[in-house]
Parts: structure tokens; sequence; C-alpha cells
């Protein structure tokens, strides 16, 4: 299976269908959040430190720092974004930027291999940012619709991942380093939302040959009780190859659902990580349970 490296400058974290989840997590991004938006804006950067530091005690391997306020320095206010987050944790970061400038600012100030978030299947779209991940050696989400849209049909979007692929590959950027998004879309619009995913992922996956991530809360958009339709959504997803996803790591229903989906597609060995977090504690504490081992070695 495929393996995508990203790296900070002292921790890496392999993306692959045979290893463990990759959580990045979303909250470092205003759209839709207001209030984060007006504060960096304004250059005040608390929320952005707390969200980080929060999201990496829940579990997340990895956060997408995305600096899109209308009106504002979005190249300088990512670049802020992306050194002070480098400062606080060592976590790898994903760059998230519709603006070429930004993206490139973004690199010139991270330190290790960075995920590039995104590059589509546009011509234009592609002969600005795929120069850029040649140079910075980094990787790249590939979102897969073109100037044609987002299609619909599944066997469209599989189209316009492969022509990615292959015009990076003209670029030589390796297979791997090009992680695709198949495009979650709203199951309370779409009924075959889901299917379709899963679908496509598998075919990324098994006939494509890359990983791949998605924005996972966009399945459950306009539905009243979130978490456990995320939660179970990326369970089912990775059971089709998912391999990473955009996400809410303070969200407790995603994360026992990738737990599960770890679980259950053989990638938490042992179910060690899930004894871990789920094995009730000794009622009598260490000492008691302690005890009843001198106890037992003594019959």
């Amino acid at each position: 299976m495929p393996e995508t490296i990203i790296s900070s400058k002292t921790k890496t974290v392999v993306i692959s269908p045979d290893k463990p989840f990759v959580i990045i997590g979303e909250r470092i991004n205003p759209t839709g959040r207001k209030l984060l938006a007006r504060e960096m804006a304004a250059g005040d950067y608390s929320r952005v430190e707390r969200d980080a530091l929060k999201q990496v005690a829940a579990g997340a391997h990895m956060l997408d720092v995305n600096a899109g306020i209308p009106l504002a320095d979005e190249p300088g206010i990512l670049a802020h974004s992306i050194k002070l987050v480098q400062s606080l944790t060592d976590v790898p970061i994903s760059i998230d930027s519709s603006i070429v400038e930004a993206l490139k600012q973004g690199l010139e100030v991270y330190e290790g291999k960075a995920l590039l978030n995104s590059v589509t299947g546009e011509e234009e779209r592609l002969e600005v940012v795929l120069p850029l991940v040649k140079k910075y050696g980094c990787a790249v989400v590939g979102i897969s619709n073109d100037e044609t849209g987002i299609s619909e049909d599944p066997d469209v979007r599989f189209e316009v991942a492969k022509k990615i692929v292959h015009r990076a590959m003209d670029y030589g950027i390796p297979r791997e380093d090009v992680v695709i998004d198949p495009l979650v879309m709203p199951i309370g619009a779409m009924q075959y939302a889901g299917r379709q995913v899963f679908r496509l992922v598998y075919r990324l996956t098994h006939e494509l040959g890359v990983n791949t991530t998605c924005g996972a809360s966009n399945i459950s958009f306009g539905l009243p009780n979130r978490g456990p339709l995320n939660g179970g959504f990326l369970s089912m997803a990775m059971a089709s190859g998912l391999s990473s996803a955009i996400t809410n790591p303070l969200e407790e229903h995603i994360m026992s659902g990738i737990a599960v989906g770890d679980v259950m597609t053989g990638n938490d060995a042992n179910c060690s990580a899930w004894i871990k977090a789920n094995r009730k504690p000794d009622p009598e504490g260490e000492e008691g349970g302690a005890r009843r081992r001198r106890s037992r070695r003594k019959g």
C-alpha cells in the first residue's frame, strides 16, 4: 500500500491504509467562525494557540492551518499562524489556502515536509500549484473537481483524480505524495453520497494507488446530532481505504469512530490502543492489584 510521509522539524507522520488513521485537526480555520476570523485579522492569535494545543492533546496527528479571511492579508496571516503553531507543537501541518501566494509564503516558513492543501484538476491551478509542490518537496491534496465543477458521478471524479496524479508525476512528484480528496457531499442533500465516497475511496486506494483524505464533517452538513454521523461515516470510509481526514478531534463520536475503524481494519495491533483507552481502572487502585498479583504468585 502507498505511504505518504509528512513531517515537522522533529516528527514524522505516515499516511497509509496499512497504518493507524491520521487525524488532521480542522479547527484552525476562520471559515464559519466569525470570532476567530475577527481575532486573526486584528492580530490576536490567542484562540489559534488554544485550538492548536487542545487538538493535539485530544489526539490530532497533524493540524490544518487556514487563514481564509475576506479583505485580510491572507498570505501574511497564514505564514504567521504556521510559525506560531510550529513554536507550540511538533505535529506536522497541512497548509490550507485557495490563494497561491498564501501557499507559497506558508511553505517558505514551514520546517519539514508539509501537506499542501490543495490543487484541483483545473489546468490553471495545476500549472501554478504543482511547481510549488516540486520546488518545496512537499505532498499535496488533490481535490477531484475541475473546470466542469463537482460531478455527482464518482467515476468522473475518479478520472479527475487520475488526471491530477498523472500531471503531478509529469512534474516529477511521486504518486505517494498526492493525497486525493474524493469530495464528500452532504448526505442530507444526496441520498447516496456515502456510498459514492466509499466506492470512490476504494478505487483510489486499490486502482490508482494513492492515499486519501476528506473534510469529514461535510457528510452531516445540515443535519441534527452530527457527531454520530461523522464518526460512523469515518469508520465505514476507513473500511474502504480512507487513510486520513481533516476533522474535529475534540468530538468524542468522531474519535471513537476512528478508534473502531482502526480496530476493524487491523491497524490497531492486538487492539492495544483500544484496550488502553477503554480498560476499566482497578477499583482497588494499583496497590490492590499488586497485592493480588503477589498473592497469586505465592499460591
